[in-house]
C-alpha cells in the first residue's frame, strides 16, 4: 500500500510542479497548438497555447513508479513493465504527430496512415510480448481469453488472433482517447476518474487474488494487481496534477502525446486485469465521445451527405448549439462519474453474488 500511495503522490507532484516549467519552455520556444479552421470560432482564442504537455504527464507516471518501487525496495513486474511501456510508445507517436504540427505551422500532424501504422507496431509489440513472462502459476500479462469482469471461458481465441484483438483494443482507446480531448480539461479530468477507479478494481484483485492461501472460489486469475494498482494511481496522480494548469482557460494542452499515451494506458489496464469489456464502462464517457464520431461519419455517408449532428466530436456539437465550454466538461465529468460508479458496482456486484 506504501508502493501505491507513493507512486500516486510523486506523480500528482511531477505534473503540478513539473507543468509551470514547461509551460515556460514551450512559450519561450513558441511551441503553441494550431487551431482547425473549420472547428468552433470560440476556439480560435486559443490559438498559440503551448501544447505537447502529455510529456510532463508520461515522464511524471514513469518517474513516480521508479521511485515508488525504490523507496519501498520492491521489483517492478511484467504487467506494470509493459503497460507503462505501451503508455510511453503511444506517447512518443503523439509527440512526432505533435512535432509536425508545430514545426510545419499547420493542424494536421502525421498522415493518418503513418499515424496508424505506429500505433500498430507499439501495439503489436506490447502484444507480443504480453504474452510471455508467466510466473509461478503460469499466468502471463495477458490473456487469450476475451474478457469482462474477469476471463470469459468459452470466449478463449488462439494466439495469432488474441494479438489481433490486443491491437484493436490499443488501436480503439488510444483514437477514442485523442477524439475525447478536444476541450479544456475535458480527457484530462475524466482519465483521473478512470485511473483512480481503476485502481480500486486492482487493489480489490490483489485482495482476492487466486494467488494468497486465503483465496476464495471467485478468486481473480490477474498476474501482478497490486503493481497495476500502483499504475494506475500514478496515472491517476499526473492527470489530476495535471489538470490545474489544463482546466479552462487551459494554460497548456496534452496534445497528442497526452491523449495517445493515456489512450493506451486504458487499452494496457484493460487487457491486464482481464476487464476488457468492462472498461466500456468505466470509461463509458470516452466510448460515447468515439461512438459520436462513428455515427455522423456513418450517417454523412447514408444519408447523402447530412449530418447527425452539427459537429463531432459530440462535445463540439453541444458547442455550436451554444452551451459553454466550462458548461460542457462539468456535465461530461459528471456522466463519466456516473459511468465509473456504475462499473465499480457491477465489479463489486458481480464478485459478491458469484460468492454466495
Amino acid at each position: 500500500m506504501r508502493t501505491i500511495l507513493l507512486a500516486g503522490g510523486v506523480a500528482l507532484l511531477g505534473t503540478l510542479l513539473g507543468t509551470r516549467y514547461a509551460i515556460r519552455y514551450l512559450v519561450s520556444r513558441g511551441f503553441g497548438q494550431f487551431i482547425r479552421d473549420d472547428g468552433p470560432t470560440s476556439h480560435h482564442t486559443k490559438r498559440g497555447t503551448p501544447t505537447m504537455g502529455g510529456t510532463v504527464v508520461i515522464l511524471s507516471v514513469l518517474i513516480a513508479y521508479a521511485v515508488a518501487h525504490l523507496a519501498t525496495w520492491s521489483p517492478p513486474t511484467a504487467s506494470g513493465v509493459l503497460v507503462l511501456g505501451l503508455f510511453a510508445g503511444l506517447g512518443l507517436v503523439g509527440l512526432v504527430d505533435d512535432w509536425i504540427k508545430i514545426s510545419r505551422a499547420r493542424s494536421l500532424g502525421l498522415h493518418s496512415q503513418a499515424k496508424l501504422a505506429m500505433q500498430t507496431a507499439v501495439a503489436v509489440t506490447f502484444g507480443v510480448l504480453a504474452f510471455q513472462f508467466p510466473d509461478e502459476r503460469g499466468h502471463t500479462p495477458a490473456s487469450l481469453a476475451v474478457s469482462f469482469l474477469r476471463d470469459i471461458p468459452w470466449a478463449t481465441l488462439p494466439m495469432w488472433l488474441a494479438v489481433i484483438w490486443v491491437v484493436f483494443l490499443v488501436a480503439a482507446w488510444s483514437n477514442g482517447a485523442n477524439l475525447t480531448d478536444g476541450l479544456d480539461g475535458l480527457a484530462s479530468g475524466a482519465a483521473t476518474m478512470v485511473f483512480a477507479a481503476y485502481t480500486i478494481v486492482n487493489i480489490w484483485q490483489y485482495n482476492q487474488s487466486c494467488s494468497l492461501a486465503s483465496a476464495g472460489p471467485q478468486c481473480y486469475e490477474v498476474r501482478d494487481p497490486l503493481d497495476l494498482a500502483v499504475v494506475s494511481i500514478a496515472l491517476a496522480g499526473a492527470c489530476f496534477g495535471f489538470l490545474w494548469w489544463n482546466a479552462s482557460p487551459a494554460k497548456i494542452f496534452m496534445g497528442d502525446t497526452g491523449s495517445l499515451s493515456l489512450g493506451g494506458a486504458l487499452a494496457g489496464l484493460s487487457i491486464a486485469t482481464r476487464t476488457e469489456f468492462l472498461m466500456l464502462i468505466i470509461a463509458g464517457l470516452f466510448v460515447i465521445i468515439t461512438a459520436s464520431v462513428a455515427l455522423q461519419v456513418g450517417w454523412f455517408k447514408l444519408s447523402g451527405g447530412k449530418r447527425l449532428f452539427k459537429m463531432a466530436p459530440l462535445q463540439h456539437h453541444f458547442e455550436l448549439l451554444g452551451w459553454k465550454e466550462v458548461t460542457i466538461v462539468i456535465r461530461f465529468w459528471i456522466i463519466c462519474g456516473l459511468f465509473t460508479a456504475v462499473g465499480l458496482g457491477l465489479f463489486y456486484a458481480e464478485w459478491i453474488v458469484s460468492s454466495q
